[in-house]
C-alpha cells in the first residue's frame, strides 16, 4: 500500500513542555483513520505540524513521500484542512470565500465557479450566497471550511472535529460525504471527541494520550484488543469508547459525586 501521511519521531515542544513526543505514524492511502485522544493529548498540535501551520521542533513527516518542511509546496498542493479553529475571512460572501480559495489553488475561474455551486448546493448555503460569513451560524462556517477544503480535490482530508456543533441533518449528509470521498480514493484523517462516530466511519484509529502514540490498528483489533499496549485483552468485545477510556485511564465520576448529591 502507498503511504499517504507518514511522521518518524515527530516531536512538537513548546518551551518546557512537550506536546507531541517522537510520534511514528503511518496511514494507508485510502484509510479512514481515527485519530483520538483527550483534550491537550497532542492531536490538534499533530495535524498544525502535518498541514504546515506550525514547525516541527524534530522528527519528520511527509503526505505521498513530500517532506511538509522540505517541500511545502507540493505537500499542501495534496491536502485539505478543516481545522479546529474555522479561521474564515468574515467579511467575504460564502461564494466569495470558495473563490479565493480555488484561486489560491491555481485552479481555472471556471472550474471555480462550477465547484463552488455544486459544494454550496451539497452544503445546503446555496441561499445564502449573499451573506456574509460573519453573519453565519456556528455549522454553516463548518460546513463552508469543508467546502473550502474540498474545493481543489484534495488527496488527504485532515478534519479537526468537523461534528461539533452540526445539527443532525448536517451531520448525516458529512458523513455520506465522507464515506464517499473514501471510496474514490481520498485519505482522511479525523479527530473527534464523538467516539461512536469514529467507530462508525474509520476502517482503523490510533489513540495519543500525553503526546505518544499508546495503541494503533484496525477498530476491531482495537475492540478485541489485539493492539492494546501493556493491558490484558478481554473475552468480552469493548466498544471503542471503553477501549478509550482505559487506555487513557479516565477517572470514574460515580466514584467522586459532588458533595450536595451525596
Amino acid at each position: 500500500m502507498t503511504l499517504a501521511i507518514e511522521t518518524m519521531a515527530l516531536t512538537r515542544t513548546f518551551g518546557e513542555m512537550t506536546a507531541v513526543d517522537h510520534l511514528d505514524l503511518r496511514v494507508d492511502e485510502g484509510t479512514f483513520y481515527g485519530f483520538l485522544g483527550p483534550n491537550g493529548a497532542g492531536k490538534s498540535t499533530t495535524i498544525k505540524m502535518l498541514t504546515g501551520l506550525i514547525r516541527i521542533s524534530s522528527g519528520r513527516a511527509s503526505i505521498f513521500g513530500k517532506d511538509v518542511e522540505n517541500d511545502p509546496v507540493a505537500a499542501k498542493k495534496m491536502i485539505g484542512v478543516v481545522p479546529e479553529d474555522l479561521a474564515l475571512f468574515d467579511r467575504l460572501t460564502g461564494r466569495e470565500y470558495l473563490s479565493f480559495v480555488g484561486r489560491m489553488y491555481e485552479l481555472d475561474k471556471q472550474l471555480i465557479r462550477t465547484r463552488s455551486e455544486e459544494l454550496l448546493e451539497l452544503m445546503s448555503l446555496q441561499d445564502d450566497v449573499k451573506k456574509l460569513v460573519v453573519d453565519y451560524s456556528h455549522g454553516m462556517k463548518k460546513k463552508l471550511a469543508l467546502a473550502a477544503a474540498l474545493i481543489h480535490n484534495p488527496r488527504v482530508l485532515f478534519l479537526d472535529e468537523p461534528f461539533e456543533g452540526i445539527d443532525a441533518v448536517a451531520s448525516r449528509m458529512i458523513k455520506d460525504l465522507l464515506s464517499s470521498l473514501v471510496r474514490s480514493g481520498v485519505t482522511i484523517l479525523l479527530t473527534s471527541h464523538i467516539l461512536e462516530i469514529v467507530e462508525k466511519l474509520c476502517s482503523r484509529a490510533g489513540i495519543i494520550h500525553e503526546g505518544r502514540l499508546i495503541a494503533e490498528g484496525a477498530i476491531e483489533e482495537l475492540r478485541d484488543g489485539v493492539s492494546l499496549h501493556d493491558h490484558e485483552s478481554s473475552e468480552r468485545r469493548r466498544s471503542l469508547e471503553e477501549v478509550f477510556l482505559g487506555l487513557v485511564e479516565a477517572p470514574d465520576a460515580s466514584t467522586t459525586p459532588l458533595s450536595w448529591l451525596a
